[in-house]
């Protein structure tokens, strides 16, 4: 049954993604569509990030000691500031790091 719900799903990111981006097909989505459609990585990223960063430990963890959401702070100051994603990820992966040691 998992099997068969992994190859449903394949199936059905494969064939969604294919409509769109097959050139020679006449499908195309109007200007308000291609707008809605910008919000859906913002929010699929955020839905993957937030949980991880705000309850590591399966409950709400909003202080100082949480190496997840200070490492997360420092990682959006830096890119905020630089706009540089690889030192972004390396200084906040090396912080995360030495706060999880410590």
């Amino acid at each position: 049954m998992v099997i068969l719900s992994i190859l449903a799903m394949t199936v059905l990111v494969f064939v969604s993604r294919y409509l769109f981006l097959e050139p020679k097909l006449p499908l195309r989505l109007n200007p308000q569509a291609q707008r809605l459609l910008s919000y859906s990585s913002p929010a699929v990223l955020t839905a993957i990030w937030a949980p991880i960063v705000f309850m590591p430990e399966k409950e709400l963890w909003v202080t100082p000691e949480n190496p997840y959401l200070v490492a997360a702070v420092i990682a959006a100051l830096i890119a905020w500031k630089t706009g540089n994603v690889l030192l972004t990820t390396i200084v906040s992966m090396v912080i995360f790091l030495v706060l999880k040691l410590v």
